[in-house]
């Protein structure tokens, strides 16, 4: 199979072109290097094309000829989205049009969206994939949008498609100098650094994390298996949630940081219970957590520490500056 990956210097692009490789499949894809590196890429790809998702004609240009589009760039900043909506919406929802297009006109077979459990809000948890999308944040009304569009379009022209929505994924190639999201890998690399995580509200907030290979098994089931189409699938586990607070604790036992969490305000639109339901993708995809909590943060952890903690990057605008916007980000104190 000829497979294309948006996103492929991000996080799970390059991961996931990784496992395409380790199964003897051609694969290129895109990316802007806004959020990506290069060092993420691996070797032996077809083609690394540095362009912009929102750059349709060269999206088209570089589709053509895959079998299989995986569209995993994103500005996954679920609450930047609420203080830089113009970004945020532009980087999901018109570059998601833009891709979805691009591979109806190259007549792809099959494209796998990777969506956000920021899709359901906050409602009744664990959440399924059979409950209402409730969104309460630019960021996942821009998603919900762009799982609409998919579903239009390639029912229309005859795409096969299939929408991830992976929860709160962690692991090597993850970005640890953003500010604005990566909650772990932003402890990690405070910590290494002998400075205290920060945690905004009174951090119990309550998620699941899944690590980056867990994640992946169930995006190659949902490409290679002819079986598996017209499905959106909840990604990542259910049997080990944890509040950050208990995330916190946990960094600091594996990075030896003593140093007590600093308390700062709530930030605006934050979900509070953010779990998911993994029973379909059990179900379907066979999935089931092959690396626990603990065990993800060691990786995540190492992988830092090779590669060295670095300052934090304001590279990103803030496009809402007043009361409400985080001390943290308005003063860069991260």
């Amino acid at each position: 199979m000829k497979i294309y990956i948006t996103g492929i210097a991000g996080f799970l692009g390059s991961n996931l072109a990784q496992r395409m490789l380790d199964l003897g499949h051609e694969v290129a894809g895109n990316d802007n290097l806004l959020l990506g590196e290069k060092n993420n890429l691996p070797k032996k790809l077809l083609r690394f094309d540095l362009d912009d998702c929102n750059n349709f004609d060269q999206m088209v240009k570089n589709i053509k000829g895959f079998d299989i589009v995986f569209h995993c760039a994103a500005t996954a900043h679920e609450g930047l989205s609420v203080f830089s909506p113009n970004f945020i919406t532009k980087n999901i929802y018109q570059a998601s049009v833009s891709v979805i297009t691009a591979a109806i006109i190259c007549k792809v077979k099959r494209f796998i969206f990777c969506s956000s459990m920021a899709r359901y809000g906050s409602q009744k948890f664990p959440f399924t994939e059979d409950q209402d999308t409730l969104p309460e944040d630019p960021y996942g009304i821009a998603k919900v949008a762009s799982e609409h569009t998919l579903k239009l379009l390639s029912d229309t022209h005859g795409m096969e498609w299939n929408i991830a929505v992976p929860h709160n994924i962690i692991g090597p190639n993850q970005k640890y100098d953003d500010p604005y999201r990566n909650v772990a890998s932003i402890f990690i690399n405070r910590n290494l650094q002998n400075q205290p995580a920060i945690i905004y509200g009174d951090g119990e907030q309550k998620r699941c994390f899944s690590y980056v290979d867990d994640c992946i098994f169930c995006l190659e089931k949902m490409a290679l298996d002819k079986d598996i189409k017209s499905e959106t699938i909840n990604i990542g586990p259910d049997e080990e949630g944890c509040t950050i607070n208990e995330l916190a604790k946990i960094i600091a036992n594996e990075t030896g940081c003593n140093l007590e969490p600093i308390y700062v305000k709530d930030r605006p639109k934050e979900v509070k219970i953010a779990v998911c339901s993994a029973d379909k993708a059990r179900k379907i995809l066979g999935y089931k957590t092959s690396t626990n909590l603990k065990e993800s943060l060691k990786k995540t952890a190492d992988y830092i520490r090779k590669n060295g903690v670095r300052k934090f990057n304001y590279n990103l605008p803030l496009e809402i500056i007043n009361d409400s916007t985080p001390e943290t980000w308005k003063n860069k104190l991260i």
